[in-house]
């Protein structure tokens, strides 16, 4: 994996290490792509990661006097999807971050990681283009504003040189002439990688004319693009049914999809039409933030709101101590696996799964520091200075946690390999929101696979236990 592991102390050591190392260091905060990208040979030649997750003053999301909004470079998805800011200014940019991954992956990656990969297909690239965003990145040269626009080469190609990092993303807020849309169609409900996706942002007059239109594809070319000559035809229109069958034709018309695994060039040219006809009814009919829950589901507590602070930390030349299950504990070796591995391997705390090993089953959830994590994608020095809980550490002494007798007493466990996945996830969600509906359970069990039991007892076992008290 790595060779070496930095926690940063400040903002000023990231950036020296990243001078020094060029193309050999990654910035990393979520990790949750660079880890899966590293053990399949996307990135090569990353010896150093400097994890700058300590710096909490980049955790941020605000509005300036300008009305632009700021995303510091720390900020999660889960962050996104809970700010009253994003919602009220940049609602499709919620709905994007709330349809990336599982709760446990939003809990991790960040927003600006999700640019930095790069992949077409990464769903909060789209709104943001259409929102105009831009970046701020950082060197030891000093800093510079790059348009989200211009950022992109290619397929996982961007104009960041090897020792920049990002410090936060800026967009103009949007006003109350203004309406938005963000629609992603995948082949399954949650943990999918986008087919297709749009957003777009229109402006109108009083009498609900278009005076500007930005719509913006995902996945339908190298980059993220705009269809221009869907958005002149939409300026100076009303959203009548036959300018938006109009646009969306031509929409598609514009896009220059691939065949791949996921869809064929034909359907995602398909799509796209039905997408943008989506989009623009639900602007139309004001229906456009239907399905993105106001209360969402985030599998994290107030304590989460910001990670462990501390100390400036190389791996290797410092042993990991971090509280596992109420108990301290010092590894002395592990640096260079993930925190599964390292729990597993070193800490002996089998009860953690490895079913998928790329965030992918939910087997291997843990809460680290009051959030629920794929601890497959977590690097284990990452663990220093945490608090940790596992499947072992969720009862009280002799006494079972309420979900295990709700598993217990409703049968919902069969061949038991996926079970402390849901266990742990089920401790948290009850932590969160103690009564808990039906829609809530299973927004909470998102990112965790089962293949035996069909749900039906999973989702009964955590009602049960929502009646025997929670916590």
């Amino acid at each position: 994996m790595w060779a070496n592991y930095i926690i940063a102390g400040s903002l000023d050591e990231a950036v020296e290490v990243l001078d020094r190392e060029k193309s050999a260091a990654r910035i990393v905060a979520g990790a949750t792509d660079l880890m899966l990208e590293m053990e399949r040979g996307v990135r090569k030649g990353i010896s150093t990661l400097v994890d700058i997750t300590n710096l909490a003053q980049m955790r941020n999301i605000w509005k300036d006097d300008q009305g632009n909004i700021h995303i510091g470079a720390l900020t999660t998805h889960n962050d996104v999807v809970a700010s009253e800011i994003i919602r009220q200014y940049a609602p499709l940019l919620a709905r994007a971050a709330w349809e990336v991954g599982s709760p446990q992956i939003r809990n991790r990656g960040t927003i600006a990681g999700n640019l930095i990969t790069a992949s077409p297909a990464n769903d909060t690239i789209t709104p943001l283009v259409a929102l105009n965003a831009a970046v701020r990145l950082l060197s030891a040269q000093g800093e510079r504003l790059v348009a989200l626009q211009d950022f992109y080469h290619g397929v996982r190609r961007t104009v960041m040189m090897e020792n920049e990092i990002m410090l936060e993303i800026i967009f103009p807020a949007l006003t109350s002439r203004q309406k938005s849309a963000f629609i992603k169609y995948a082949l399954r409900k949650a943990q999918a990688i986008s087919v297709v996706n749009i957003a777009m942002v229109l402006d109108f007059d009083v009498d609900q004319t278009i005076t500007h239109a930005s719509v913006t594809y995902g996945a339908v070319a190298p980059t993220i693009v705009h269809v221009l000559q869907t958005e002149q035809f939409l300026i100076g229109k009303r959203l009548t049914e036959e300018v938006i069958g109009e646009a969306s034709r031509l929409a598609a018309s514009e896009t220059r999809p691939i065949s791949d695994v996921r869809a064929s060039a034909a359907y995602r040219k398909t799509m796209a039409r039905v997408i943008c006809k989506r989009g623009l009814t639900a602007i139309r009919d004001g229906k456009e933030n239907a399905g993105l829950p106001e209360h969402p589901v985030l599998l994290r507590t107030p304590e989460s709101a910001s990670e462990n602070q501390s100390a400036h930390f190389i791996a290797g030349d410092q042993p990991i101590e971090a509280t596992i299950n109420g108990r301290k504990m010092i590894f002395t070796s592990g640096h260079h696996k993930n925190l599964l591995r390292l729990l597993r391997d070193e800490g002996l705390l089998i009860g953690t799964k490895e079913g998928c090993a790329e965030g992918e089953c939910g087997a291997c959830t843990v809460i680290m520091n009051g959030s629920a994590v794929m601890a497959c994608l977590v690097p284990a020095p990452r663990a220093h200075g945490a608090t940790i809980v596992t499947v072992e550490g969720v009862s009280s002494g002799q006494e079972l946690h309420p979900i295990q007798k709700g598993f217990i007493s409703e049968g919902a466990v069969q061949c038991g390999y996926c079970t402390p996945g849901f266990i742990v996830a089920g401790v948290k969600l009850l932590q969160e929101i103690p009564n808990p509906d039906e829609f809530q359970i299973k927004q909470a069990f998102a990112g965790n696979l089962c293949r035996c039991t069909g749900y039906y007892k999973i989702v009964q076992a955590v009602e049960k236990a929502a009646l025997m008290g929670g916590e």
